[in-house]
């Protein structure tokens, strides 16, 4: 039963992530389909290039909290069915990021996963989850650059993790922090170039 419990909470953790919250909401709202205009992704900063501010925040929050629900459902699922097992909300947080990512619904073609990577942070430590908030605000004040906040703010996750004695989770965060690095690859060539969109610019 405690072999199942983990790989159970990966599957719901990447069912939950998987949930298209951007692509739904501009859909409902009567919006540019997502996919066709920008980036082409289903993230909240695609989402703020149809000019619905309000519909940007929604999905940045909504995005969010499907990780965090994740960890949260599977970590009580592992008090009530696996005697508390400390892995079962590191695959959840795993597969909810990795359904955002990649979701089987839109041909495993999703978001960057920014936020989902912040709601399964906090669900697992929240001390982290506020350090990833303060320096991608830090980092983005300095730059005006969404990307190089996200980008900073992930590659030191692992690191904050590990000297809050969060071992396991830093080693799970190294290998999500690597995916989100590879899905900003063209941001990071368009950092290197000068030419990536700052924060409050049009385009």
């Amino acid at each position: 039963m405690f072999a199942v419990v983990p790989f159970a909470c990966l599957i719901l953790g990447y069912l939950l992530g998987s949930i298209p919250f951007g692509l739904l909401l501009t859909r409902a709202a009567g919006t540019q389909d997502l996919r066709a205009i920008g980036s082409g992704n289903i993230g909240a900063t695609n989402v703020l290039r149809t000019g619905r501010k309000d519909l940007a925040a929604l999905t940045l929050l909504l995005d969010a909290l499907k990780g965090t629900a994740a960890v949260l459902i599977a970590r009580w699922i592992a008090e009530t069915y696996a005697g508390g097992d400390p892995l079962p909300p590191l695959f959840a947080a795993a597969g909810a990021f990795l359904g955002h990512v990649f979701p089987v619904w839109l041909k495993f073609s999703g978001g960057k996963g920014v936020a989902t990577f912040l709601g399964c942070l906090i669900g697992l430590a929240w001390p982290a989850g506020l350090a990833f908030a303060l320096i991608w605000l830090s980092v983005a004040f300095l730059t005006r650059y969404s990307s190089a906040a996200a980008l900073t703010a992930s590659a030191l996750t692992p690191l904050v993790l590990w000297f809050l004695d969060a071992r396991p989770a830093s080693f799970v965060f190294l290998v999500l922090a690597a995916i989100l690095w590879i899905k900003h690859r063209a941001n990071i060539a368009r950092l290197r170039a000068g030419t990536e969109t700052k924060i409050g610019s049009k385009g």
